[in-house]
This record gives C-alpha cells, structure tokens and sequence, in this order.
C-alpha cells in the first residue's frame, strides 16, 4: 500500500480551495495625522504630569531628578500616539516637557512650603508665586538643567517612536 505523495510547490495554486467571501487582507491602520490633537494631548498630559511630579516631589519632600525624564517621555509618547508623526509634535512636546518639570518642581515647593508655613498650596501658589520663585532659583543648581534637558530629550524622543 502506498501513500499518494503531494505535489511539490503550492498545494492551493491550482484553486483547490475556493476564495471565501469579503476581503481576506486586513484593512490598513488608520493614518494618525491630526496635529491639532496631538498638540492638545501633549498640553494636558503636561498638566497632568506636572501636577503627579510636583506632589510627589512635595509629599517625599524631595526633589526626585530621574522622575522628569518620565514626565518628559510621557508627555512626548502621547502626543505621537494620537497627533502623529509630524516633527512639530515632537518640537512642541520637548517645550512641554521643560514647562511641566518647571511647574512641577513649583508645585512640589509649594506643597512643602505650605506645611511649614501653616498655608493652603493654592494660596501659595497664588498669593505667593514670587515666593516660590525665589526658593527654586535658591534651590537650582547644575543638575537641575541636566534633568530639564534630560526631560526635553525624552519628549522628543517619546514622539519621534510613537
């Protein structure tokens, strides 16, 4: 008793199985080109971003550096997913990215400095903006600036490979 021996090469060539109905290929994935949105996420993911930065920062009492490279990478991750591959969002999310560390680390000398002064953070923050201004300039030193640049890099980076 032998075994019948397929054909070498394409067994469904010859149209042994007929096509099925529709269209057997996926359907391309949607092109994300809306800048305008993007740019939009990027603004409030930066809000959000600075606010969870600076209440860290104001809840441990301490400045934590590695932590803007994330606020930056976020940041600049969500406004590729829904904006695009347009190189503006990746420009635009970098500036974000150096505002929310900035008014992140605001926020976080706000929060501690309303403790010790017996204040609420919004009245320090509105009443007593050139307060906190003053203790951050006191407070800055070289490696501030390399996270700012370190978080700026991470946004343009997060929107180059969304």
């Amino acid at each position: 008793m032998s075994q019948s021996v397929p054909p070498p090469g394409n067994p469904f060539a010859g149209g042994a199985v007929p096509p099925g109905p529709g269209n057997p290929f996926a359907p391309a994935p949607p092109v994300r080109d809306n800048v305008g949105l993007g740019l939009a996420a990027a603004a409030g993911t930066a809000i959000a971003a600075a606010a969870i930065y600076g209440g860290i920062a104001g809840a441990i009492e301490s400045e934590i550096g590695f932590a803007a490279i994330g606020v930056g990478f976020v940041i600049g991750l969500v406004a590729g997913k829904v904006g695009g591959r347009n190189p503006i969002l990746a420009v635009v999310s970098a500036v974000f990215a150096l505002a929310a560390v900035y008014l992140g680390q605001i926020f976080g000398i706000a929060i501690i400095g309303a403790e010790e002064l017996g204040l609420s953070t919004t009245e320090m923050l509105f009443d007593h903006f050139s307060l906190l201004t003053d203790a951050w300039n006191a407070g800055k030193e070289a490696m501030t600036f390399l996270f700012f640049a370190l978080a700026a890099f991470a946004a343009f980076s997060g929107a180059k490979k969304a």
